[in-house]
């Protein structure tokens, strides 16, 4: 199939197009390159699927990668014209989402990058979608969508009407947005709400990172609620797994019962304490971390878990990397791309 990737410079965006590749099929990777956080991470993450970092620095150029089955695009999301002439020209089957501005504490500093990349971009790749005969729109949620949700483990039948941060509520639009598309235009729309993805490559600003990077220099690292927080912490390779099962199978018995709208949690279906998840990454390095204990930090829960039941059923989802070893290979990782 030909699938558009977007986020392809992303964490898990990087990680979805590898994969794709691996199993033959032809993929456009769109990302506008944010600097977000440190841009030649995703320079580096483009490099490792054959597009150099002038290649990718070019906006609105397609780069064609050495392997001929990858091809990266710079445009932003919100762009009316450039978008709509990609999905013209390139004529995907499916198309998987997993751009956005992400961050739940940035949100609070930064609303209007939200609305621009998370609500004008959603719907700009909608109507693309929409006037495209995409066959499967697979996008990326958020656990954050279930904000001060008190019911463990968190189903997707919870209600998830009180999002305690702008990024929540812009994921939360995002689920009711693909809702309208799928009832109007029969475009089948399947959501993902992403619990906490550490691993390899994984995002400057995530805790993983912050945790790993503070004990290294020998720096307090930030422990928010006296680290009495729990997370679901759920190995890249894992999630990926699960996406790419999701993209590859056709939606066509949804289609005949006319559910074309759908939701799954997507995590490891386990709820890890923060300072467990600490002691880890104390282990690997061979360190004892100096730890700030710090209030709870707004737009911030105290526990995450995901019920995947359906995802299990539907698409025999089996995460199952132990926080053991996929801390061990981010450590390892970590070592190697700093030096």
């Amino acid at each position: 199939m030909k699938v558009l990737v977007t986020g392809a410079a992303g964490f898990i965006g990087f990680y979805t197009s590898k994969v794709l590749l691996s199993k033959g099929h032809q993929v456009v990777g769109l990302d506008n390159i944010n600097d977000y956080y440190d841009v030649n991470l995703k320079y580096s993450r483009l490099k490792e699927l054959g597009i150099s970092k002038t290649e990718a620095a070019e906006y609105n150029t397609l780069c064609q990668s050495h392997s001929e089955d990858f091809t990266f695009v710079r445009i932003n999301l919100e762009d009316r014209e450039e978008l709509p002439k990609l999905f013209k020209n390139e004529k995907f089957d499916i198309v998987c989402n997993l751009a956005a501005q992400a961050g739940v504490r940035y949100s609070i500093e930064n609303p209007e990058t939200y609305v621009d990349s998370n609500l004008v971009g959603f719907l700009n790749i909608l109507e693309c979608c929409r006037n495209n005969a995409i066959k499967h729109f697979v996008y990326a949620s958020s656990s954050s969508v279930y904000g001060m949700n008190k019911k463990i483990p968190f189903s997707t039948d919870d209600n998830v009407d009180y999002p305690i941060s702008l990024y929540a509520a812009t994921k939360k639009s995002n689920e009711l947005m693909a809702h309208t598309y799928s009832h109007l235009f029969k475009i089948p729309t399947t959501g993902l709400r992403f619990f906490t993805v550490y691993g390899p490559w994984g995002r400057p600003d995530m805790a993983m990172f912050l945790f790993t990077d503070a004990i290294v220099k020998d720096k307090p690292i930030k422990v928010f609620n006296h680290g009495k927080m729990e997370r679901d912490f759920t190995y890249i390779d894992d999630i990926v797994e699960g996406v790419v099962r999701i993209i590859e199978k056709s939606p066509s018995n949804r289609i005949e019962s006319q559910e074309y709208y759908k939701l799954y949690n997507i995590g490891n279906n386990n709820s890890v304490k923060l300072l467990d998840f600490i002691k880890e990454i104390e282990i690997n390095l061979g360190k004892v971390a100096t730890k700030d204990m710090m209030e709870m930090q707004p737009g911030d829960v105290v526990r995450t878990w995901a019920d995947v039941d359906e995802l299990i059923k539907d698409y025999d989802y089996s995460p199952n990397t132990s926080i053991k070893d996929g801390v061990k290979s981010f450590i390892d990782w970590f070592k190697d791309y700093y030096n």
